[in-house]
């Protein structure tokens, strides 16, 4: 496993040099800030243009996720069947045109909440196509070598977006109203899609297994993961992180706004300054791997900066309203470094063909959470207050890491190397037995 650690070091040298992977680097730049402009102006407009209740606000976040758990295995499948970056490029115009319907209802005097819940459904149908075919295109633009590499400059790029597109909308909400700032969304997903259309990687129409249904391939797709401990294990821990996220999300505004008097723009800043610690994981994630072990990373990132979650409830007016921003700072940085780990890992132990189904599996999993715990959230807010719901968000991290402690990660230091990963997930899928390829010494190098 030096050998490989060695490589990977090398793999990150002159990345950006790469024109093709350039280009799909400023495409998820300019989506991801746009997308954090919204995740200011989108709940402020309800909640400040609309009125909308706690639970009203949850309800919209729940709109927004609820594709990931209505439609999340046929998309995979589907996309299994396609060309991933002309389907990019046409979700990336979905979203912009469906994001850009809200300033301009809103300037007819005509913007409702049963719009905006439409567009946040959409908006989430879209995403869930596009976010499969992103992970499933990007080992078509650079080889595995490079996998963890690039999967570190594309959560910088995410991350560096957290850190300013927060405070960025707070400034245009406060300024010039929170429908006008979802236009930076619309424009980023414009921007995206213009960076895509650059991209010179061709791939060949995939070939589709004559008499093969969907619902055979979806299972496929269900039985690869579920037959391998460590996707399994994975899969269960960030599917309780994203149902406390987005309980987060959910309750957050209110609870800013309503319950600590935070203006808009102050608002836009507190969540700036969390993000940086996601930012400081993106950096960090390649060093952290190779000195900690890319394998042993996975499970504790989640361990050590999970406990910061219970900063959170603890904030209050003033500076103690700072104590917000560093529990997300820490949290962020936890699961930034854990995603750059586990996204790496999967992208290694899949065959191409499956991608696209193993990671809609790992997203139904994952994310069809989100609109679960933003019901949630929006419920116990709605009933015992905000900070209650943030409470049990900051308690409910604490339980992030425990499947990851009870798989066979624990005893890895180092992810496999790509011809160890296709070999151990044919063994597995082939005879059921993925526990013994993955437990095998040489796996664990």
């Amino acid at each position: 496993m030096t050998t490989s650690r060695a490589s990977g070091s090398r793999a990150g040298d002159g990345l950006l040099r790469h024109r093709d992977f350039r280009l799909l680097l400023a495409g998820a730049a300019a989506s991801q800030a746009g997308t954090q402009v919204a995740l200011v102006a989108l709940p402020l407009v309800a909640v400040v243009g609309l009125h909308a209740s706690a639970f009203e606000v949850g309800l919209l976040t729940a709109a927004e996720t609820a594709a990931f758990l209505l439609i999340g295995l046929p998309a995979g499948a589907w996309v299994d069947r396609v060309r991933r970056l002309p389907l990019l490029i046409r979700t990336d115009v979905v979203r912009a045109v469906a994001m850009g319907s809200v300033p301009l209802a809103a300037a007819c005097h005509a913007l409702t909440m049963a719009q905006l819940y439409l567009v946040a459904f959409v908006t989430g149908v879209a995403t869930v196509f596009f976010d499969v075919a992103h992970q499933s295109y990007l080992p078509r633009v650079l080889p595995g070598p490079h996998l963890v590499a690039g999967n570190g400059a594309l959560e910088t790029a995410r991350s560096a977006a957290q850190v300013a597109g927060p405070g960025l909308g707070g400034g245009i909400v406060q300024l010039l109203g929170p429908p006008v700032a979802v236009l930076a969304n619309a424009a980023g997903y414009l921007a995206s899609a213009l960076f895509l259309r650059g991209i010179r990687v061709r791939e060949p129409e995939p070939e589709v297994t004559p008499g093969v249904s969907l619902s055979a391939q979806v299972k496929e797709g269900l039985a690869f993961v579920l037959r391998h401990p460590v996707l399994r294990m994975i899969a269960l821990t960030t599917g309780v992180a994203n149902f406390f996220s987005a309980m987060l999300v959910a309750v957050q505004t209110v609870f800013l706004t309503r319950e600590l008097g935070l203006p808009p723009g102050v608002l836009g800043l507190m969540l700036s300054a969390s993000a940086v610690g996601g930012l400081t994981g993106a950096l960090c994630a390649g060093t952290v791997a190779r000195r900690l072990g890319q394998a042993r990373i996975i499970w504790l990132a989640p361990l050590v900066t999970g406990p910061f979650a219970l900063l959170w409830p603890l904030s209050g007016h003033g500076a103690a309203a700072g104590w917000f921003a560093l529990g997300s700072g820490a949290v962020f940085f936890g699961a930034v470094v854990y995603n750059v780990a586990q996204v790496s890992f999967r992208q290694l132990l899949c065959p191409d063909a499956l991608l696209g189904r193993m990671n809609a599996t790992l997203r139904f999993m994952v994310w069809g959470t989100m609109p679960l715990g933003a019901l949630a959230g929006g419920s116990i807010a709605g009933a015992a207050g905000p900070r209650a719901a943030v409470w049990v968000c900051a308690v409910g991290f604490l339980l992030v890491p425990i499947p990851l402690l009870l798989s066979p990660l624990r005893k890895l230091r180092d992810l496999p190397t790509t011809g160890e990963a296709h070999g151990e997930a044919a063994h597995g899928a082939g005879t059921g037995a993925a526990s013994e390829a993955v437990d095998a010494p040489g796996a664990a190098g």
